[in-house]
């Protein structure tokens, strides 16, 4: 079987994947890395988070071959459901999580995090975000996937304020998902090890200036007027105060 943990990008889908990966390391399945190595799924798979990228029939064709064959391994993607996902997931190879953040958060992560980069004489994935429309453009195009996600049957959602404020109970649900018993010290040991006071500072797990609702602070009231009119709909069905 394959975890796929699916995430709106700087939602906190870092942090997300690997605590599922090292809940079901506990289990004793494959590291995600080795099957990338050993399938040479090199060009299907990254090698940071083993992120799958689209979800498309072929990517999927060759990374469940391992699953075929006895493997249980997690990936990461931040793309939308597939015909293809919908049939793995049917056919029990496939077992998904998603989880999202107020998105004008994640907007303005997403910015911050490409101009840090750039400013290191570096790129990244968010490099191209220069200004608040580019930004604004980019991250509309997942809140759309936030939308395709929650028609989806059988997915684990989570977000990742609820992640932050209640742990435990996000834990719980978690762990119920992926049919692990949480009272087993080696599970335990994960999920304390991932406590948000934990983890704070650790490389990749989306952490930094991970406040919630900093966008008020960072908008100008006509800017924040643009995010109202443009996600307002959104906003309230994700559970936000818009």
């Amino acid at each position: 079987m394959i975890v796929l943990s699916v995430g709106m990008p700087r939602a906190g889908s870092g942090w997300h994947y690997n605590l599922i990966h090292d809940l079901m390391e506990t289990t004793g399945c494959a590291d995600a890395r080795t099957i990338r190595e050993r399938y040479r799924l090199q060009k299907i798979l990254t090698e940071v988070n083993c992120n799958i990228g689209v979800l498309s029939a072929r990517r999927l064709g060759l990374v469940a071959l391992p699953a075929l064959v006895g493997n249980t391994f997690v990936i990461k993607a931040h793309a939308a459901p597939s015909p293809t996902s919908r049939l793995l997931q049917n056919l029990g190879l496939l077992r998904i999580t998603y989880i999202y953040r107020d998105p004008r958060d994640a907007m303005l992560s997403a910015y911050d995090f490409g101009q840090r980069t750039l400013q290191k004489g570096h790129r990244n994935a968010f490099s191209h975000l220069t200004d608040f429309q580019k930004s604004l453009d980019f991250i509309m195009d997942y809140v759309h996937i936030w939308g395709k996600w929650m028609k989806e049957k059988n997915v684990l959602i989570a977000r990742y304020e609820d992640l932050l404020t209640n742990y435990d109970s996000e834990v719980t649900r978690l762990v119920g998902f992926l049919k692990l018993d949480g009272s087993r010290p080696n599970v335990q040991k994960v999920i304390e090890g991932y406590r948000p006071e934990e983890s704070e500072g650790q490389q990749g797990l989306h952490f930094y200036k991970g406040k919630i609702g900093r966008f008020r602070e960072s908008y100008t009231p006509e800017q924040q007027a643009i995010l109202k009119d443009k996600m307002g709909v959104y906003l309230s069905k994700m559970g936000y105060e818009v």
